[in-house]
């Protein structure tokens, strides 16, 4: 197995960049179109649970925005040619306090998509 093959590298960090950039901006339809259209997509936030692109769809009308943040470090795997992992750590604007986000991409026919997300905040109990 080919592990960061330097295409699909820069195909899937392309993709995480997208997927930052429509965060920050509240950008609905491109964040949903960055996330696999199905119900076996999750999502575990700080504060939420979500089971299906329909759960994430629906938490993110309803959330007004994203709190604003900057990126830490960040750390991106593709394994063979389909799977890939974005590991990255980011602080909330005014804060100090880290946060973290896992992503799980897999490549399908109409590109790169997020299977699984985890956000967490360093210290968080919720």
């Amino acid at each position: 197995m080919t592990i960061d093959d330097p295409a699909l590298l820069a195909e899937v960090t392309a993709s995480f960049q997208e997927y930052e950039r429509a965060l920050m901006a509240d950008d609905l339809p491109a964040m949903d179109a960055l996330f696999h259209d199905a119900p076996t997509t999750n999502r575990f936030g700080v504060g939420e649970v979500l089971w299906g692109m329909d759960a994430i769809r629906e938490f993110r009308k309803g959330r007004g925005g994203s709190p604003q943040r900057r990126l830490g470090h960040v750390a991106i795997t593709v394994y063979g040619s389909g799977f890939a992992t974005a590991d990255a750590e980011f602080f909330r604007e005014g804060s100090d306090r880290r946060g973290r986000q896992s992503q799980a991409w897999v490549r399908f026919a109409d590109g790169w998509k997020v299977v699984s997300a985890h956000v967490s905040l360093e210290g968080s109990t919720s």
